[in-house]
């Protein structure tokens, strides 16, 4: 199969990133397996390994120090945009995110970038439920313990 072309939408902050330096390790019609650098260099993040859902809407990821050492499993919600003609991918972040620690801790986060994206009209009603649909479904996945599932695309490298 041809490399297909991703980009990172952003609502909140607006922008659009064409992903040309993240290198796709695996691609078939359920997921895209990526590794890549930080864009901007973090301190704490480094690198890592992203999988993207391409119908379940999230992607997971797995966020390394600079060491190699995981700093955590960070997962996105998102919705995927995809464009046949020229074998590219828009995937939109759809603001809600979970981050899972090495400890096991589980976080959910910018829930609020949610409602400020509604009351700013940035997103639909059936986005906003969308999102928070595809944020429970990630969350009972997690929380059933079977959240290796997930992880195995990357885990398998």
């Amino acid at each position: 199969m041809p490399t297909p072309i991703l980009y990172r939408k952003r609502i909140i902050p607006d922008e659009c990133v064409l992903l040309k330096d993240d290198k796709i390790l695996h691609r078939d019609e359920q997921i895209i397996v990526t590794g890549w650098n930080t864009l901007k260099p973090r301190k704490d993040l480094h690198h890592g390994y992203s999988c993207y859902f391409l119908k379940e809407g999230y992607k997971v990821s797995k966020f390394y120090r600079e060491d190699n050492s995981l700093l955590y499993w960070y997962c996105d919600i998102v919705e995927y945009d995809y464009h046949p003609d020229t074998d590219t991918y828009i995937v939109t972040d759809l603001l809600a995110d979970v981050i899972i620690y090495p400890d096991g801790f589980v976080k959910v986060v910018d829930i609020d970038e949610l409602v400020t994206a509604l009351n700013e009209k940035l997103i639909s009603e059936d986005t906003l439920k969308k999102s928070l649909l595809n944020l429970n479904s990630l969350l009972e996945i997690i929380y059933s313990g079977t959240f290796d599932k997930l992880t195995e695309p990357i885990e398998k490298l």
